[in-house]
């Protein structure tokens, strides 16, 4: 599907909101209202934050795979275009409970039988997602990107902070940059960190955070650089490479010390406190639109 263009309004009163995990829900939920629509939002249990119920006009929370519930929510109160915003934690599904905690109704087991009961299809990301994506459209409900109505939120090619890169770290970029473009091309994941050109951690199945936890425990010396980037194939309605506060807290308490995102692929929450943080305490935050050194920072 062709990214929507962020200066077209959708012809609706209503925009579907399906919630998971951290601030971008909150974020979206607050763009959406300030551009006129009514916020009908649906929360992922276990992962949306209770003011997400605040913002919205009509709002209820379900079990990841109540695809039928979601659908039927929706359409009950006029929503025709949707987005999907926030982290869904899918290490969670390899859960024992996880069947129950968020056991699929009629619709969510169609959509799902072939990944998870006939096997027949894979259980990456964009696959799944994709699923999802298709059996709503089918009802009639149409996904947007989140940054169409946020598209302020899409971090810029020269954003800086944190001071100036060293070539060691110049050189880890553009090392690591096509590490993490080629592990989103498997759908693998975003995110590598790499120190003196040397993979350290590969982003998979737990996230960044996670993988940024990992590479400090390998690496105690710190000193590391974490590259975060869009797949080659990625699909702007969802899975888009988001950054916060929250991640330079990670890495900071990992050891590490720089952080390289994707200009114009990546969302930044909370632009103002992400220059504070980092500033304060060092962290060297570069977004580049290849990954070249050039593009990044000038070597201090």
């Amino acid at each position: 599907m062709p990214a929507l263009t962020t200066s077209a309004r959708l012809d609706t009163e209503s925009i579907g909101i399906i919630a998971g995990w951290g601030d971008f829900p909150i974020v979206v939920a607050r763009s959406v209202r300030s551009l006129g629509y009514k916020v009908v939002g649906q929360g992922i249990k276990h992962h949306v934050d209770p003011l997400m119920r605040e913002l919205c006009d009509e709002y209820q929370e379900l079990g990841l795979a109540k695809i039928g519930s979601a659908i039927r929510f929706f359409k009950r109160h006029g929503v025709t275009h949707a987005t999907m915003a926030g982290k869904v934690h899918k290490i969670r599904l390899f859960n024992k409970l996880a069947f129950l905690k968020h056991l699929p109704d009629f619709e969510g087991l169609k959509t799902f039988f072939p990944h998870f009961v006939s096997k027949s299809k894979d259980k990456r990301d964009d696959t799944l997602l994709s699923a999802v994506v298709t059996t709503f459209e089918k009802n009639g409900i149409t996904f947007a990107p989140a940054t169409h109505f946020a598209p302020e939120l899409l971090i810029k090619d020269e954003f800086r902070a944190g001071g100036s890169l060293s070539k060691s770290q110049r050189l880890d970029i553009e090392f690591g940059w096509q590490l993490a473009k080629e592990m989103g091309r498997l759908d693998v994941g975003q995110t590598v960190v790499v120190k003196g050109q040397a993979v350290l951690a590969v982003e998979a199945i737990e996230g960044t955070d996670e993988c940024i936890e990992r590479a400090g425990k390998l690496c105690p010396q710190g000193g590391f650089t974490v590259v975060k980037v869009a797949k080659p194939q990625q699909d702007s309605r969802f899975d888009v490479p988001t950054i916060g506060v929250g991640t330079l807290k990670s890495i900071k308490q990992a050891g590490g010390s720089v952080l390289a995102v994707e200009a114009g692929n990546t969302i930044l929450i909370d632009e103002p406190e992400v220059q504070r943080f980092a500033d304060q305490h060092g962290i060297k935050v570069i977004a580049s639109a290849d990954g070249t050194a050039r593009r990044t920072a000038r070597a201090a």
